[in-house]
């Protein structure tokens, strides 16, 4: 019997990269899962939790409380919206409910290697890509592993791109350096976080990459509309895309 999973899209994927949601869909049900998609979601309350403000966040949590109760699984394509939900969504109507939710609510790549088990993925991509990092995917979710750690190095992400054929992964010299992004802190510390995410891209220029591939959206979203300016050709791509892309 396959299990429920209900499928979490975070704003911005919804309005400006559809793709990415779509991509995440046919992923899951390739590996047999049965998936819905709770039409009333909205806002999940990270903004208001980055800027000081979650206790403005509970209606948020109560209507996803009330949009994804009862599925096995909530799986969504980011890691900032993930740990936002695993460590924030509280409710005082409905703690218990809120708990379970915490639980078991995974990030894409994630979920594809710890619940999932997948060490096969049949898919191709023939092009140069460096891989972002995020922060809330790494340091919060521990995705992979940190650089300033004296411990084996891993990378769930990394390791399902290298299965992919074709494809030629490209290390920065810092690995997992911040892009600036920072929800809110690409608003109000404008200037650093320009800056930052320049460095980022200049690291993943000088190894003649054709795409930056990531597991947040939002990171990529800042690091493309820099690449923009620049009139640069190198484009961003979710690994949703990638782990979904066909012979």
């Amino acid at each position: 019997m396959s299990m429920k999973v209900a499928l979490f899209i975070p704003c911005y994927v919804d309005q400006f990269y559809p793709q990415v949601g779509i991509a995440t869909l046919e992923i899951l049900k390739k590996f047999g899962c049965e998936v819905v998609f709770p039409l009333n979601q909205t806002c999940c309350g990270q903004p208001m939790a980055n800027s000081g403000f979650n206790h403005l966040a509970g209606g948020c949590n109560e209507n996803f409380i009330q949009n994804f109760a009862g599925a096995d699984y909530i799986v969504c394509p980011s890691g900032s919206c993930t740990l936002h939900i695993k460590e924030h969504l509280h409710s005082e109507k409905q703690e218990a409910e809120a708990l379970k939710i915490r639980k078991k609510v995974f990030e894409l790549s994630e979920f594809l290697t710890d619940i999932l088990k997948i060490d096969r993925i049949k898919a191709r991509f023939p092009y140069r890509v460096g891989f972002h990092s995020s922060c809330h995917g790494q340091r919060g979710l521990h995705l992979s592993s940190m650089s300033e750690l004296m411990l084996p190095a891993f990378s769930k992400p990394e390791q399902l791109l290298k299965e992919v054929e074709g494809i030629t992964l490209l290390k920065t010299e810092r690995t997992d350096e911040c892009c600036g992004f920072g929800g809110t802190f690409s608003i109000f510390e404008e200037a650093v976080s320009s800056k930052m995410g320049k460095d980022r891209i200049h690291q993943h220029s000088a190894n003649h990459v054709d795409y930056i591939t990531g597991v947040d959206m939002s990171c990529l979203m800042h690091l493309e509309g820099i690449l923009k300016r620049q009139h640069s050709p190198i484009k961003v791509i979710h690994i949703a895309e990638i782990l979904n892309a066909s012979y």
